[in-house]
C-alpha cells in the first residue's frame, strides 16, 4: 500500500483532484446543502444535489463519486439513497456514507443499516460516537462526539473497519483512518470547526472528491483531512480573533487557495502504525 506520510503523493492529491474536477453526487441534508456545494466549488471539485427517486440513478452513474448523508432523514431520502447507491455499485463509482446522529433514534439506525445492506459503500465517515453505533458499539449519541480518547477512536475505527468491511475515518480532535490494519492519525483543524454547522458534511463531500480520483480510499482520506484541516488552520492563523460566521466565509476561500506547498509545509500525519 502507498505510504501516505510521503509527502509528494498526498500534496499531489490535491493537484489531481483539481486538474479532474470530479462531479461529487450528493444526497445530503437541508441544512447544510449550499455550505456543501460552495465548499466542494471551492477547493476544486464539480457539485450535483440531486434527490429525486426518478433521477438519482442516472445522476449517480454518471458522477465521480456519491455521497450519502442522513442528516435529515426522510423515508423518501432513503429510497433514493438506495437507488443512487446500487447505480454507483454498478458503474464503480465510490460511494460515502456520512452516518449523521446514528443512534439517536431507531428510524435512523434502522436506515443506515437497511443502507448499508443494500449498498457497498466505500468510506463510512463520522464522529466517534456514530461510527461506534454503526459497528454495534455502545456510545452515547449527543450529536457530538461523546467518545473522547483518541485511544477509543483507534479501537472502534479499526473494529467498524474490519466489521463493515471498508476503510472507515472517524473524525475529531485528531482524526483517524483505517481499513483494519493500517491506522492514520491527521493532527490538522481548529475548534472553531466544531461552531460551524455542515463542516463535517462538507468533510465528507470534500473526502469524496479525493476519492473520485485515488483508488487508494485510505490515502485519499488522509490527504483530503491534511488539506480540509489545513485551510481551517490557515484562516485562524491569520485572524485570530475570528467568529464562526466569518469564518464560513474565509474557510471557502482557503479552501480554494490551499495548494501542495501548504500541504507539504503543514501536514500532521501520524503512521502507519504497529509496523
Amino acid at each position: 500500500m502507498t505510504n501516505v506520510n510521503n509527502r509528494k503523493d498526498v500534496a499531489g492529491l490535491l493537484t489531481e483532484m483539481r486538474q479532474k474536477a470530479p462531479l461529487i453526487h450528493n444526497i445530503t441534508n437541508v441544512v447544510v446543502t449550499n455550505f456543501t456545494a460552495n465548499g466542494l466549488l471551492a477547493i476544486g471539485a464539480s457539485p450535483v444535489m440531486a434527490y429525486a427517486k426518478e433521477e438519482v440513478g442516472e445522476m449517480a452513474t454518471v458522477a465521480d463519486a456519491l455521497v450519502l448523508n442522513i442528516g435529515t432523514l426522510t423515508a423518501e431520502n432513503v429510497e433514493s439513497m438506495i437507488i443512487a447507491g446500487k447505480a454507483a455499485n454498478a458503474a464503480n463509482t465510490p460511494v460515502i456514507l456520512d452516518p449523521v446522529g446514528a443512534g439517536a433514534t431507531s428510524f435512523r439506525t434502522e436506515s443506515i443499516q437497511h443502507i448499508l445492506n443494500e449498498v457497498k459503500i466505500s468510506l463510512l465517515r463520522g464522529n466517534a460516537a456514530e461510527v461506534a453505533n454503526v459497528a454495534g458499539m455502545e456510545a452515547e449519541i449527543k450529536g457530538v462526539d461523546s467518545v473522547s480518547s483518541l485511544e477509543d477512536h483507534a479501537v472502534i475505527a479499526v473494529h467498524a473497519a474490519k466489521k463493515i468491511g471498508v476503510p472507515v475515518c472517524i473524525t475529531g480532535e485528531r482524526d483517524v483512518v483505517t481499513d483494519g490494519q493500517e491506522l492514520y492519525y491527521v493532527g490538522n483543524g481548529h475548534p472553531i470547526m466544531t461552531k460551524v454547522t455542515g463542516a463535517g458534511c462538507l468533510l465528507s463531500s470534500c473526502l469524496a472528491a479525493f476519492i473520485a480520483v485515488e483508488d487508494d480510499v485510505v490515502r485519499a482520506s488522509v490527504a483530503g483531512l491534511a488539506a480540509y484541516g489545513i485551510a481551517a488552520e490557515k484562516v485562524v492563523n491569520s485572524k485570530p480573533a475570528i467568529g464562526p460566521g466569518s469564518f464560513q466565509a474565509a474557510f471557502l476561500d482557503e479552501l480554494n487557495s490551499i495548494s501542495e506547498e501548504d500541504i507539504n509545509h503543514y501536514k500532521k500525519i501520524e503512521g502507519p502504525l504497529g509496523e
